[in-house]
């Protein structure tokens, strides 16, 4: 039996959220590869949903949203990075199979299920944040994937529904054979809209606390920086803290780099283009990664322009050029403001 890792990470716990259309493998590694080992302890993969990978075979999943890439995984052993699956749905007995399923065929440290997902086109088929208005079924599901695997299970979730529950629906989650608890300081209704509320955060560590619940408890939202994560931690006794957005803000976010020149981030936008166009090949649509431009190219004057440009490339070939190009024009510049011939 695999040993429990959220017991064996040393306080505090810092970890990349799990996002839609973000956080595959090859961006995953590039997150890695520019951190430092003490700042980044656990990864996720994007959500699967159950009903997917129940319905696919092994090769399918593998080939999707589940994969690690060999140059990932190199990664992970070499920073001591946990990597947790994420998945999702609303049927107790699919979250069994697919537990078993990526048990057997995956080599995952652990196995979250999703309880936060605000989207509506989730949310209405009662699955993710949904699940809030459904606690029996919620603790079904728990129950279901954590007799499926020797993995352990975590939930990532929010203070409530419509309105902000987190004590009656923390209690619930809690009475369930859970490792750790991600909770984002929102409802549903919230979206990503306001403020992140902590001290609702804080209730839930008080809640853990009084059960004498082994559960780690996280907290996620509004988190931009390191400094900020550990300024939360030491101020909410929280264990450690889910970073999402942040990321988008500053891809080194998780390194000891306070600043970041702008050769250096058309070099790290270059290497996801190559490990991207080399990993998904044409298997993944182009236009996905055009989301990736504004992480690596904003807060320099001209950066809007680059940007706009890039989002008219058509694959990774174009785009390629196209920042080579920016690149020299910028160096030029550069040498001409400084007085280099």
């Amino acid at each position: 039996m695999n040993e429990n890792f959220w017991n064996s990470l040393k306080k505090p716990i810092y970890i990349l959220a799990p996002m839609e259309d973000v956080t595959d493998t090859v961006f995953r590694e590039v997150v890695m590869r520019n951190s430092s080992p003490e700042n980044l302890h656990v990864v996720f993969t994007e959500f699967v949903s159950v009903d997917s990978i129940c319905a696919s075979t092994s090769k399918e999943v593998f080939l999707g949203r589940l994969h690690i890439s060999g140059n990932e995984r190199e990664v992970l052993e070499k920073n001591g990075v946990k990597i947790v699956a994420q998945i999702w749905g609303s049927d107790p007995e699919k979250f069994y199979q697919a537990g078993k399923l990526i048990s057997e065929n995956f080599s995952f440290d652990g196995i979250d299920i999703n309880m936060g997902c605000p989207v509506k086109k989730v949310v209405k088929n009662k699955c993710c944040s949904a699940l809030i208005l459904e606690p029996e079924r919620a603790v079904d599901i728990i129950h279901a994937t954590h007799s499926s695997t020797h993995l352990p299970v975590s939930v990532k979730t929010r203070t409530g529904y419509n309105e902000v529950a987190t004590v009656e629906w923390s209690s619930r989650l809690l009475s369930a054979p859970i490792s750790a608890l991600s909770v984002h300081g929102r409802t549903q209704k919230m979206l990503s809209e306001g403020k992140a509320d902590w001290e609702e955060i804080r209730k839930v560590v008080q809640l853990r606390d009084s059960l004498d619940h082994p559960a780690k408890i996280i907290g996620n939202g509004d988190v931009m920086s390191i400094n900020d994560a550990q300024s939360r931690c030491a101020e909410f006794q929280v264990d450690g803290v889910m970073i999402g957005r942040g990321i988008f803000h500053n891809p080194w976010l998780f390194s000891e780099q306070s600043e970041v020149d702008l050769n250096s981030r058309f070099d790290l936008l270059l290497f996801h283009l190559s490990r991207f166009e080399v990993f998904w090949g044409r298997s993944k649509n182009f236009n996905i990664l055009k989301r990736f431009f504004k992480i690596y190219l904003s807060g320099f004057e001209g950066a809007a322009h680059i940007r706009a440009a890039l989002m008219e490339v058509r694959n990774a070939e174009e785009a390629r050029e196209a920042i080579c190009r920016f690149r020299t024009e910028f160096n030029d510049r550069l040498h001409q403001s400084a007085g280099i011939v």
